[in-house]
């Protein structure tokens, strides 16, 4: 998985996963930002989280969390779908994804001293380099360098994966 879970970030996915899983639905991501938890979570076939879903995840995972007792102090506990700006988390995110805009953030800049880069995804080649294009050029950035990727929102193009592409 991308992103670099801080060690309370993985405790919560770990615990987060079985539950989504019982009802049939993916972990995104989750994110923890000082008195915030974070879930993004989806239905795989339909790539939403309803509003009863959501409440449905918050009865559960919120007892479980504080028998835990992970985060100290109180905390907020939200649960969304992933939204049109969505997370790239996975390699097959970015598989996906070919063909959308997106952002990407990397730990260590290229050779020409870039760590942010915004442009077309063209997939995830062989050697696990994400490819994206801008400025009339395809870059390859390397998998495991990789902080954040996010889809651009664009109204005219909506971020639904390439039908040609969705499994």
């Amino acid at each position: 998985m991308l992103m670099r879970y801080s060690p309370i970030e993985q405790k919560i996915s770990d615990l987060a996963k079985p539950v989504l899983e019982e009802s049939e639905l993916e972990l995104i991501l989750v994110r923890v930002q000082s008195a915030c938890v974070q879930i993004f979570a989806q239905n795989p076939q339909t790539q939403n989280l309803g509003v009863d879903d959501c409440a449905k995840i918050s009865r559960a995972l919120s007892p479980l969390l504080d028998v835990e007792d992970m985060i100290s102090g109180a905390y907020r506990l939200e649960i969304s779908s992933p939204g049109f700006d969505r997370p790239l988390v996975t390699k097959q995110d970015f598989a996906t994804y070919n063909g959308k805009e997106a952002k990407i953030e990397c730990e260590i800049p290229n050779e020409d001293g870039q760590k942010r880069f915004r442009g077309i995804l063209r997939g995830i080649d062989e050697n696990q380099n994400v490819q994206i294009e801008f400025e009339d050029q395809t870059t390859a950035i390397p998998y495991d360098n990789i902080l954040r990727a996010k889809l651009i929102y664009a109204p005219d193009k909506p971020n639904k994966p390439n039908k040609k592409e969705k499994k």
